[in-house]
């Protein structure tokens, strides 16, 4: 074991396959290198090895019962040269003790440091004393990738929400109270501080039953459970339950309620025994953790503790005291407010794995205009490349020339096109001159890929065999990037980009490629959906109860497919476990001596990704920056269509993620499954990445992995007609999922995108108010209720903005759904979307709503007003339509809205327009200001919520023809049409009022 420790302590991985070092102890399931047949063509093609992706066998520390606990061992820290002033504190903290060099070499001194930001923003930094050129990447995060939160001059220690206090005893620990409550929100009392070179652990209690949301990615539940153990370290991996997914964002929210008393003292309640009868005052606050470094947060009944594999303790404490500000001073002061998208991005979008060619593409957009579905824009996944290759297309089946008239046709249509792009570039086979790569040659010429170690290109592999990976740190490499952008946008005119596979994801452990470049072009080391042995046979649960026939088929190949499997050659099943002790002075960089629970083979760093030790321009090894290369991918992509446009909003959907990505990008879930269980999970998904500052998000409607069936898809195409991108997309060889394909489907997915597209004018706004304030698109109903504590775990219904709620069935078989319906109890009014009514609902109680296949339940909140337009088929047909307005009173009869116009694309837009709406003792008022020239007429207002009929209804004073005014009695809905020859010049050429 001595031996096996030093090797990893310094070696340089290669595969087994190409006669170098390799750490697996038994390759279960590992197979000699074999040739395939390759689906676009007759050749013989090398695949590399499936033992070239078996990771070590690790045991993540938090499973390995000879695990150390660092806090019975480590000897804490004590502070001295304290130095005090108005806007902070200054400290020095060295070891207490023994060092416990438990899973690395303990820092023998440190700087700590309180910072008043602003009144309601402080940051904690604790940093090495000592750092140099040759370990600054080990502990300080590069303030020009993730920028250090903003400060205000006038901060004090005096003026803050927070204050902060400290003590040496037992070792030093500190807390951050909360003032108007006398709360500690973060408390490390009973603790010991560890600071070593690869390990740092901190940790805070918290109130029993507590509310955390956040810290991702993952895919769970909203509020956070207090036993579960989150990584952060981005993967390539099929969207596990509970584990780490494609991104990093180490943020959460912590909301709290309490009881006032008479003399306004707070007490302490938790959520779930909350009182109906009583009323309850919240505070939330946010904790940011500036590290991108492999993590771990370790939540239990009595707290949380966060262990980090490198950099620093920096972590931002915002005071809120609701969500609403806890969001929007995260994004506004440090990590960036999102991008505004442009209009069209909010229609809908069709993808799948497997469209063969440009004529498929054109059959699908003619079926969406055949069966009158709404279509926005078309996706290619990586069908259309050349060999799988970036900005490349395939000659034979995606020509240059035959795509010039699709995409000239497309958008003639108001359509658009967007393609896939991977992070990693094909280095072609230098024994074949046929095999040339522009790409490539350009990024070698200029110096623009990882390297190993000893200077030489990383080859790792993904989908085209062999391959290398763009180095962000490396000046030239954006400049290059933009390059190929805009070379490719010149022969292919995409409208935006869908960046792939950039955790960074590679195929194989280490710099598999060297030497094994002849035989490139290469197989992936796995089996492509629908290649023999891997014919997709899932289907959605409850499939076998409205499909049994098929069912049973399935069940029964699915089964001979398994057995054919297991007879396959594989290695003993008999596994040796590896524990590496550190080296004093020595970093373990591939396999550090803490294992985080990392959902890879083997929990080992280099699974299925680019290995730690990859070496940046700049001397920094991948081990401190992993996190970072989606981010940094996202925004040169971001800036490269820049180069195409500089005055157009750049649309692009990213995988991997980290705090500040939405500053450029979007979202999607990933390779989610055709199940009802990551429906279910996309709604907590979805307000999650609403808390991290990426509002433009969607999953892959009606699952991506496996089979859908009609029921899972007639539901699912409904729900993600409320999330902000929506788009139904799955995988090769699977069963067609377009909503085309089920008679039911169609009707189902046409009826919610009649109200998507109705209230697009809505959705634009929220975009346009969270790009400028930070607030949230989607959001759960706690946050927008923040005084009732039964919404705290509230996360199978949400809020469109503040005035649509959406109340989805997520389960099979079901005819309906309960919901609950906030603020009932102080008095507010939710109304039927379709009916127009109110709704007869009782404050905290559970509420069934009837759900037949094909109807998704939605609500108005009174005292709203939406603006709407008539739905289309495209966005660009929408905007040309006449206005409608709705209009839901609240109890005291009050309503307000508002718009944002703009062209719907430029950064810089020329024109805008404000409307502001409110309605006031049976008189709605409309006040736009702006420059921004609509045309469009108003053609109608409908008010939910009149008690009795008017007796005339007034627009600027002058009767409306009783023709055009119409009254129910019973729902209470008064309608208002026939506005358009009143409105003439445009629906908010002037301000104007109308009267009943």
């Amino acid at each position: 074991m001595v031996g096996v420790k030093n090797l990893l302590a310094g070696a340089w991985l290669l595969p087994a396959a190409c006669g170098a070092f390799s750490t697996s102890a038994s390759a279960s399931g590992s197979q000699s290198a074999a040739a395939s047949s390759t689906s676009s063509g007759t050749y013989s093609q090398f695949t590399i090895p499936a033992s070239s992706d078996v990771g070590a066998p690790l045991i993540p520390n938090i499973d390995d019962p000879e695990a150390i606990d660092a806090q019975s061992v480590c000897p804490g820290y004590k502070a001295s040269n304290v130095k005090e002033s108005a806007r902070g504190l200054t400290a020095t903290l060295t070891l207490a003790g023994k060092p416990c060099n438990v899973y690395g070499t303990d820092v023998d001194s440190l700087d700590f440091s309180i910072e008043y930001l602003a009144n309601d923003r402080l940051n904690v930094q604790i940093v090495p004393t000592y750092i140099d050129a040759s370990n600054y990447s080990w502990f300080v995060l590069d303030d020009h990738v993730v920028p250090r939160p903003a400060f205000d001059r006038k901060a004090s220690k005096k003026n803050s929400d927070l204050e902060i206090t400290w003590s040496n005893e037992p070792s030093f620990h500190f807390k951050v109270t909360r003032k108007a409550t006398s709360d500690a929100i973060f408390d490390t009392t009973g603790s010991v501080l560890v600071f070593e070179n690869q390990f740092i652990e901190f940790v805070t209690s918290l109130p029993k039953d507590y509310n955390l949301y956040g810290i991702g990615e993952h895919i769970q539940q909203l509020r956070l459970l207090n036993n579960l153990t989150l990584t952060l370290y981005a993967s390539d991996i099929g969207d596990p339950i509970d584990d780490n997914l494609y991104g990093s964002q180490p943020f959460y929210l912590d909301t709290r309620y309490y009881e006032v008393d008479q003399k306004g003292q707070h007490t302490l309640i938790a959520s779930d025994k909350a009182d109906q009868s009583k009323d309850y005052v919240s505070f939330s606050h946010g904790v940011f953790s500036r590290n991108a470094h492999g993590q771990e947060v370790i939540l239990n009944p009595e707290g949380l503790k966060w262990r980090t594999l490198g950099g620093s303790i920096d972590l931002t404490f915002y005071s809120g005291p609701t969500q609403v500000d806890v969001t929007k001073n995260y994004q506004l002061s440090t990590i960036g407010l999102p991008a505004l998208q442009q209009y069209f991005t909010l229609g809908y979008h069709q993808c799948r794995w497997g469209y063969n060619n440009w004529t498929q593409l054109e059959e699908v957009v003619a079926n969406f205009e055949k069966f009158e579905i709404p279509l926005e824009t078309i996706w290619n996944d990586i069908d259309y490349m050349h060999g799988y290759r970036d900005f490349d297309n395939d000659q034979y089946r995606y020509p240059y020339s035959e795509g010039e008239k699709f995409l000239e046709k497309l958008h003639s249509g108001g359509r658009h096109y967007v393609p896939i792009i991977d992070a990693a570039i094909y280095i072609p086979n230098p024994e074949n001159a046929s095999d040339a790569y522009d790409t490539y040659t350009r990024g070698h010429k200029d110096d623009v890929f990882l390297k190993n170690p000893d200077g030489t290109e990383y080859i790792g592999a993904v989908w085209p065999g062999y391959t290398v990976f763009p180095d962000w740190h490396n000046p030239k490499t954006g400049d290059f990037w933009a390059n190929e952008i805009v070379t490719w946008h010149k022969k292919v005119a995409i409208d935006g980009i869908w960046i792939d596979m950039n955790e960074v994801s590679s195929f194989c452990i280490g710099s598999c490629g060297t030497g094994n470049l002849s035989m490139n072009p290469a197989h992936p080391s796995f089996l492509l959906p629908g290649e023999p042995g891997d014919i997709l046979y899932d289907y959605p649960e409850g499939f076998e109860i409205t499909n049994k026939t098929e069912a049973a088929a399935a069940s029964a190949a699915s089964s001979s497919q398994a057995a054919a499997a297991a007879t396959v050659g594989s290695a003993s099943s008999s596994t040796t476990y590896l524990r590496t002790t550190p080296t004093a002075g020595v970093r373990n960089i591939n396999y550090p001596p803490y294992v985080i629970n990392h959902d890879q083979d083997g929990h080992d760093l280099s699974a299925h990704a680019v290995s730690p030790n990859a070496t940046h321009y700049d001397g920094v090894q991948e081990y401190d920056v992993h996190n970072l290369f989606g981010h940094q991918i996202l925004n040169a992509t971001y800036h490269g269509l820049l180069k195409v446009n500089e005055t157009k909003r750049p649309f692009i959907i990213g995988r991997s993620t980290f705090a500040g990505s939405g500053k450029w990008a979007g979202h999607w879930g990933g390779d989610n499954a055709s199940k009802w269980a990551f429906m279910f999970f996309s709604i907590p998904q979805a307000l999650s990445f609403s808390l991290f500052g990426i509002p433009m998000f969607g999953v892959d409607t009606c699952g991506f992995n496996g089979n859908s069936d009609e029921e899972l898809c007639n539901r699912w195409m409904q729900l993600s007609a409320f999330f902000p991108f929506y788009r139904n997309h799955n995988v090769l060889s699977a069963n067609s999922q377009e909503p085309y394909v089920w008679e039911s489907v169609t009707a189902a997915a046409k009826s919610a995108m009649s109200i998507r597209y109705a209230i697009l004018p809505y959705f634009y706004t929220l975009f346009h108010e969270a790009h400028t304030t930070g607030s949230t698109v989607m959001r759960a109903l706690a946050w927008e209720f923040p005084t009732d504590p039964s919404l705290a775990a509230v996360d199978a219904q949400f809020l469109l903005g503040p005035s649509i709620m959406v109340v989805p069935v997520l389960a099979p078989q079901a005819t309906s759904v309960k919901g609950v319906f906030p603020g009932i109890k102080n008095g507010e009014v939710w109304y039927d979307w379709y009916t127009q009514t109110a709704v007869d609902a009782k404050a905290g109680v559970n509420t069934t709503i009837p759900a037949p296949l094909g109807h998704i339940p939605v609500f108005v909140r009174g005292g709203s007003v939406l603006p709407m337009q008539e739905p289309a088929l495209t966005t660009k047909e929408a905007r040309g339509t006449p206005w409608s307005l709705l209009v839901a009173l609240g109890g005291s009869g009050a309503a307000s809205g508002q718009l944002y116009l703009d062209d719907g694309e430029s950064n810089s837009p020329d024109a805008t327009l404000d409307v502001a709406f409110t309605v006031k003792g049976s008189t709605l008022s409309v006040k736009a200001h702006g420059t921004w020239e609509e045309s469009n007429p108003l053609a109608t207002v409908t008010v939910l919520g009149v008690s009795k009929k008017p007796s005339a209804v007034k627009l600027n004073g002058k009767a409306v023809p009783t023709s055009g005014v119409q009254y129910n009695a019973t729902s209470h809905v008064l309608s208002v049409g026939g506005l358009e020859k009143l409105t003439a010049e445009g629906a908010f050429s002037e301000n104007w009022t109308l009267k009943w």
